[in-house]
């Protein structure tokens, strides 16, 4: 079987050259340029004819120029006859609009895959969706992947006394458990509500966090407004070193300052989105996901189970 050609858009090259130093390639050439009035033009600089192509691309900030590009990108790729087209999106942008909350508003979600369908991807591998019912979207298989298993080897290396995981709200209850069982942990749970976006108040607390050290694990840190706000009524209920976890650092709005300045001790975030501004600040660090991609990329091409590497 010919190897697989993986090519980068510009949202994140740096991940694209990790992942390929883990397959021990080189990533596909490609020309992508902006013209002066905005509109983008791409160009495939290798023969994909009848072989397996994979696109790096997290949608990520600028979350539309992003899109596009991939859209491009797969385009340009059907139209060079590839054999298959797999979008790997390790941030899959729009996921927080993934139903109608509201009168007149779209899902913005299920847009967005029917872009990706459309345009002509064969294939989606992504990681940690903010809701799995998101891969229902599809009408092509979405390979969803965990960063449980990375970023959890990275929180066990930490060697943490006394942990509690806590789950900021109801909804991230099952994430927030899954770690606490990969940890061996208790698990506590934040109930709280949103009376706007970017906006929570605690209402609850279920369980005892008194004197423990404890680890939230979130999908999506954007403005840590919300994060914030919950971990000052946590401190408050006798909660000991703080240490906040996520999947996709979005960071906006002077979120790194924030988490800078406050009490938390140190966020852990994987580089699905890039991290070049987070990584001078003291309390982040920056875990890579690219062997996890990387793994997946290989049991697709080889057409191996996924699932297999979520078993143990």
């Amino acid at each position: 079987m010919p190897i697989p050609i993986v090519i980068s858009g510009s949202a994140h090259p740096k991940l694209t050259d990790r992942i390929c130093e883990c397959l021990e390639l080189r990533p596909g050439r490609i020309d992508s340029v902006v013209f002066r009035d905005g509109e983008r033009f791409v160009k495939i600089e290798e023969n994909v004819r009848g072989r397996g192509v994979f696109v790096i691309q997290p949608t990520c900030n600028p979350s539309n120029e992003s899109i596009m590009e991939l859209l491009l990108i797969i385009d340009a790729l059907k139209r060079a006859s590839a054999r298959s087209v797999t979008a790997v999106i390790p941030y899959f942008g729009y996921s927080r609009q993934d139903r109608k909350e509201q009168g007149r508003v779209p899902i913005s979600a299920k847009l967005v895959a029917n872009l990706l369908t459309t345009a002509g991807a064969d294939r989606i591998i992504t990681v940690d969706l903010h809701v799995g019912q998101i891969q229902g979207f599809f009408d092509i298989p979405v390979d969803h992947l965990y960063a449980i298993s990375t970023l959890g080897r990275h929180i066990r290396s930490m060697n943490i006394e006394n942990g509690l995981v806590l789950s900021p709200d109801i909804g991230n209850v099952k994430r927030a458990r899954a770690y606490a069982e990969y940890l061996d942990l208790p698990l506590a749970i934040v109930d709280k509500r949103r009376p706007k976006a970017n906006v929570a108040e605690v209402m609850n607390l279920i369980g005892d966090i008194d004197g423990h050290n404890v680890l939230i694990f979130d999908d999506i840190i954007d403005t840590a407004g919300t994060l914030l706000g919950g971990i000052a009524a946590i401190k408050e209920r006798g909660a000991q070193d703080i240490y906040a976890c996520c999947t996709h650092g979005v960071f906006s709005n002077q979120a790194i300052k924030r988490l800078q300045d406050s009490p938390v001790k140190k966020v852990i975030v994987s580089d699905s989105i890039p991290q070049d501004e987070v990584r001078g600040a003291d309390k982040m660090e920056v875990v890579t996901i690219a062997p996890l991609l990387a793994d997946a990329i290989l049991r697709v091409h080889r057409n191996q189970s996924v699932s297999a590497l979520f078993d143990s």
